[in-house]
């Protein structure tokens, strides 16, 4: 098998997704007139607000809306609601919850209304015929549908907990941030490195143009595999998630095994969950097209219908297709995404059903590099753009399909389960560097890899809400299981070859021979969990305990990659992970909230040679955190503070025995922002300071040493502005900051902090009474060029300026 010699060229590629756009416009719009809809297109939002004061729960209705209500918290004293739970359009939801309270709303101008008192009913007539207006209910309740946004639109009101379903972020226990679609196309995000940068927590852990992107959360490695959707693991792309077809990117910090199962790739750092798009009542045709620096061109369309009486069937289709040569010097890329989502929203029966392929050639594939054993320090970093180890490439093609449902037995009970695979095919030719010596000089050996990994993944589960007394409950359980299967053929036929950082020496890359492909066994897992988790609310739910316990089984079997034979014994064996968390809201608005937490991962799997036990599958690590922080919700802005503290097994080599040799405790203090400072002036980020350390390491021999890849301080804050000159323009900046983190065990290897300035502009405007959004931005505005590591101790270099022109047209 040898590389392509020929790929479409950018004009070519535009030309290609332009006629999948073309194709896609003529899907027609549902005949029935299309009903009011919200800033985003939807009609109505799912609700979830406990029984309490009106005044309170008014106030949480508006806000989970998106809407402004004046009124007078002293006329309601006294007055109660029975909350809402379900699926509402705005003034219907209004309607239900004063529903006899002698009060209705009267809308005064954009998504603003005022509380106004109902006449006294005419003699004759009871109270509540003159009070209760007419309620339209759409649909049920959906466990996967997307909050509401917050104010400013960048991040929702609350997300997935896992298990625990859709929550109020003043209502959990935990440390979560759910990003919008609108934040994804305003920053022109393509995966999901770009929208996480956004992220104070969060720190990516391999470069923008390496084949794979993985991330750091709170110090500890989440891997791209183990993104979920819609909560289930092993079904998005096995190394780069777009999120082109994503409504909601969710961003769970901490352990999260009981809430979400254990994920495939073992990480612990937290969770990221994708919600795909679904159709909006309102049809959608939305045609976006784009340049990126170097030279790559693309078109991006997302078309979406509903149809039906009562517009209960819904198609959503997102296609993608991008070329052209990137920022890294002789590096050129190929993606294409293909996604169709389809759903039925009955009376009691939803249901769903995922599709999505996608490809992406990269010819001249970066790789992170390698810190040589005799490395004393790490040499300045280089130019951004520099292509290492200067040859190779990789494909790689991912396929899924995901059906999911839900249905109503009561108002209090719901069924759901779910069902999906995955088939991930990489084909790679391409070698770590070695960085040999403080004057850049670094070696590579080409390397032929072909990986197959197939899942399946399943869940089913059930909610269920009831009172005991004074105490309510909403009671969770969850049964999961993901079969993972892959195979590898992994050959290095050549030799060396050397290439210095500041003087590259570039080589061309070698042919290959299909016939020689042998894809041999390389690991089996089977992932199986059973959960159980309840939340008691007291005194009006203004005390809420969440406990629960999740009891995993392990199954994996290792093998040598180079002949198929098992590698080691087979590893079965169970734990239990529990939880807890409560949430303390003494008045509106403000939350005080603890948690502790276990994680449990797949053991890891001794390397195949320098140890004495090669092979051997080390039992499934647990991880342990406690949190305790504060959130406030101060109107149009929100802020969480909290401290935690992490506690990981460590697995290296020590005396010649690949083992747990030790524990890296990870301690911190977080600080996040989101909403509007004022009005249109938005304000996103935050500050992540953090300590981490090794403990009960061999002999204390390393104890008290710097965590790999373990930064002091993680800043991130970004501004959005819009109205600054002119009606439809906007402007944003973003500063990223990193501190000083080390590369080694020994922190012989420092890597020092560094800044990133990202900005951006866009301007909303109509061309032919169709609106169009133009948006130019430019990340690494002053071409910082900086190390980063990740914490299995690879190197690699930030990218270089990068700049990205798009034009949004609605049809």
């Amino acid at each position: 098998m040898t590389t392509p010699a020929f790929k479409r060229r950018p004009l070519a590629a535009a030309v290609h997704a332009l006629l999948i756009c073309t194709a896609a416009l003529a899907l027609p719009a549902s005949a029935a007139d299309s009903p009011s809809t919200d800033s985003r297109g939807a009609n109505g939002r799912s609700y979830d607000i406990p029984a309490g004061p009106l005044a309170e729960v008014l106030s949480r209705f508006a806000g989970m809306a998106g809407v402004t209500l004046a009124f007078d918290a002293r006329q309601l004293d006294g007055l109660r609601s029975e909350g809402l739970r379900g699926h509402y359009a705005t003034e219907d939801g209004f309607q239900r919850v004063l529903a006899g309270s002698g009060y209705t709303v009267q809308a005064s101008g954009d998504r603003r209304y005022s509380l106004r008192k109902l006449p006294a009913p005419p003699p004759g007539l009871a109270p509540s015929e003159a009070e209760l207006a007419p309620v339209r209910v759409v649909g049920r309740e959906d466990r996967d549908a997307p909050m509401h946004t917050y104010a400013g639109g960048q991040v929702a009101i609350g997300g997935r907990v896992g298990l625990l379903g859709n929550t109020h972020f003043l209502d959990t226990p935990f440390s979560q941030t759910s990003y919008t679609t609108e934040l994804i196309e305003d920053q022109q995000a393509r995966s999901l490195s770009d929208l996480l940068a956004n992220e104070p927590a969060v720190r990516q852990s391999s470069a923008r143009s390496n084949i794979n992107e993985d991330f750091s959360i709170r110090g500890f490695t989440v891997a791209s595999g183990d993104v979920a959707l819609n909560g289930m693991y092993g079904l998005m792309p096995y190394y780069r998630v777009p999120v082109e077809i994503a409504e909601r990117v969710e961003v769970l910090k901490g352990p999260s095994s009981l809430l979400n199962g254990m994920p495939p790739s073992g990480n612990v750092g937290g969770a990221i969950n994708i919600l795909p798009k679904r159709a909006a009542d309102a049809p959608l045709t939305r045609v976006t097209a784009s340049y990126l620096s170097d030279s790559i061109l693309g078109m991006h369309a997302d078309v979406g219908r509903r149809f039906g009486e009562n517009r209960e069937f819904g198609v959503r289709v997102n296609t993608v297709y991008r070329e052209g040569d990137t920022t890294t010097d002789r590096q050129d890329q190929t993606d294409q995404v293909y996604s169709i989502a389809l759903d039925y929203r009955g009376e009691r029966l939803l249901a769903s059903l995922d599709l999505m392929h996608q490809h992406q050639y990269i010819d001249g594939a970066v790789r992170q590099f390698i810190a040589a054993s005799t490395l004393s320090a790490l040499p300045k970093a280089p130019d951004a753009s520099l292509s290492y180890p200067g040859f190779g490439y990789s494909k790689t093609q991912d396929r899924m399909a995901v059906a999911r449902a839900q249905y109503e037995l009561s108002d209090d009970i719901t069924l759901y389960g779910g069902m999906g695979t995955r088939r991930h095919r990489m084909n790679a030719l391409t070698g770590n560097p070695t960085l040999l010596d403080t004057e850049g000089n670094f070696s590579s050996s080409p390397a032929w890899q072909i990986l197959e990994v197939v899942n399946d993944t399943y869940e089913a589960g059930a909610d269920l809400r009831f009172a005991t007394g004074p105490v309510t409950h909403k009671m969770a359980a969850n049964i999961s299981r993901v079969v993972q299967n892959s195979r590898i053929d992994f050959d290095t036929f050549w030799a060396a070859r050397s290439s210095n950082l500041y003087d590259p020496v570039y080589s061309a890359t070698p042919a290959t021979d299909g016939s020689s492909i042998h894809l041999n066994r390389y690991n089996d897992a089977t992932l199986t969990s059973y959960a159980l988790a309840d939340t008691l609310g007291f005194f009006d739910e203004a005390l809420k305990i969440t406990a629960g316990a999740r009891h995993q089984n392990v199954e994996s079997q290792a093998y040598n990659f180079a002949n198929g034979q098992p590698s080691g014994d087979k590893y079965d064996e169970s734990r239990v992970t529990p939880v807890l968390g409560v949430v303390v809201q003494p008045r509106r608005g403000l939350s005080f909230y603890g948690n502790y937490i276990e994680g449990l991962s797949q053991g890891t799997v001794a390397p195949l040679t320098g140890v004495s036990n090669p092979g051997q599958v080390l039992p499934p690590f647990r991880t342990k955190q406690i949190e305790i922080g504060t959130k406030m919700d101060w109107g149009r802005i929100a802020t969480t503070l909290s401290v935690f503290q992490i506690e990981r097994p460590s697995a290296f080599a020590a005396g010649g025995r690949y083992g747990v040799n030790g524990e890296q405790r990870n301690r911190g203090i977080e600080l996040t922002v989101f909403g509007e400072l004022v009005r249109n002036l938005r304000l996103l980020g935050g500050i992540t300071l953090m300590q981490g350390r090794l403990t009960r390491t061999e002999n204390g021999s390393l104890d008290g040493r710097d965590a790999i890849a373990v930064p002091d301080v993680q800043a991130n804050i970004g501004v959005d502005w819009d109205n600054v000159m002119a009606p439809g323009v906007g402007l944003n900046a973003r500063l990223i900051h990193t501190g000083k983190q080390y590369a080694d065990q020994a922190n012989t290897l420092d890597i020092p902090s560094w800044t990133r300035l990202d900005v951006g502009a866009r301007y909303r405007t109509k061309y032919d009474d169709k609106p169009l959004t133009l948006r130019a931005n430019i990340e690494n505005l002053f071409d910082r060029n900086y190390w980063a590591s990740s914490n299995e101790g690879y190197l690699y270099l930030g990218a270089p300026r990068t700049l990205l022109i798009s034009a949004t047209m609605d049809f």
